[in-house]
């Protein structure tokens, strides 16, 4: 950033990074330290993706736009409250990223921020650490990446009556809880970078350390257009008519082609090389169920409708199968005949394959 006077800076995560909010404002404050630098900031969020999704994203949201020098992850929420995950989850997703981006630049710094809801407020002023931000921090302790725990000042302020849950602003925060939290990431950079620059200063890479913390992390994910697929009859690849399907689809998606089948019993195959695989979907109130089965193996029953599908086309990665011997493997893909309680219909629309 000093030196040539350049510099790329990505943020990826839900909602939160994707509003208005704490990413703008870090912006601000890097453009300020280095007033003469032409800066590329990246916003890669997403509402309502977690770490998983973040893993399988990344290459194509993030690292394909340039050299990243500075990468922001914020996937805590996200983890708890739409994923429910269990730790080995969070650790798979939130490892496969940081692993991911020193594989691109071994120099590159990052810096995870645990926002809060209020679950995990009440976790955290009952003494506890919740679950998500406890891995994420095994995460960064293994890889010596920095953390902002904004979670526990805020737990911390409004114990000691310095503020309220609503002077905050809730779970996406209002403009007064994100200043706190850019303003935590400002006294961060300040401590990390107190010394004047030496003036033979090099670019370090961050060594990987000798194995990974979690064998089956996400550090190999991809995405994988749903048209490499063989699909049988009743699979289009389409924008779904949006206008005249029950549930509301966000902007960003609504010009997206899909691989969509809503008609019991409709197969596909998906030939992919990994240890791992899953779908990008949006799931909406007609999400149906899937019967996958890998190799040949036997079935395993999918449902693909989430508690938020039912107003809204609900975009979650749902992994088939994990834990896979590595090289070459076949997908099976059938349209299941029943549907969830909740569900209106039998609807698949696949976005990506995700292949770890």
């Amino acid at each position: 950033f000093e030196r040539e006077k350049k510099g790329h800076v990505a943020f990826i995560g839900g909602s939160i990074t994707e509003m208005n909010g704490y990413r703008p404002m870090v912006c601000e404050i890097l453009r300020k330290r280095f007033p003469q630098t032409a800066f590329t900031f990246t916003d890669a969020g997403i509402s309502s993706t977690c770490s998983t999704t973040g893993a399988f994203r990344l290459r194509d949201d993030v690292l394909s736009r340039g050299p990243v020098d500075f990468l922001f992850i914020e996937f805590a929420v996200n983890d708890d409250q739409d994923a429910g995950h269990a730790r080995r989850e969070c650790i798979r997703g939130m490892e496969g990223m940081v692993r991911q981006l020193r594989q691109h630049n071994p120099a590159a710094d990052v810096v995870i921020t645990y926002f809060v809801n209020p679950d995990m407020l009440q976790t955290i002023q009952a003494g506890r650490t919740p679950l998500p931000m406890a891995a994420h921090e095994a995460v960064a302790r293994h890889y010596n990446v920095s953390t902002i725990h904004l979670a526990a000042e805020v737990a911390r302020r409004i114990d000691a009556r310095e503020l309220t849950w609503e002077q905050f602003g809730g779970t996406h925060p209002a403009p007064r809880g994100n200043t706190i939290c850019a303003a935590m990431i400002d006294d961060l950079l300040s401590i990390a970078w107190h010394e004047p620059l030496p003036v033979d200063a090099r670019p370090r890479p961050h060594p990987l350390p000798p194995s990974p913390l979690e064998a089956g992390h996400y550090g190999r994910g991809r995405f994988v257009d749903p048209r490499r697929a063989q699909a049988g009859d009743g699979w289009k690849c389409h924008v779904p008519d949006w206008k005249n399907l029950p549930g509301r689809c966000r902007e960003r998606f609504i010009e997206t082609h899909l691989l969509c089948a809503d008609r019991p019993g409709a197969r596909l195959t998906f030939t992919f090389d990994g240890t791992a695989v899953g779908a990008y979907v949006l799931a909406g109130p007609d999400a149906g169920t899937t019967e996958v089965a890998v190799d040949g193996g036997p079935p395993r029953r999918v449902d693909l409708y989430h508690r938020y599908s039912r107003g809204l086309h609900y975009p979650r990665t749902v992994m088939f199968f994990t834990d896979l011997a590595p090289g070459p493997h076949r997908l099976e893909l059938r349209v299941g005949e029943d549907k969830g309680p909740d569900s209106s219909g039998h609807a698949v629309r696949i976005l990506r394959f995700a292949v770890n």
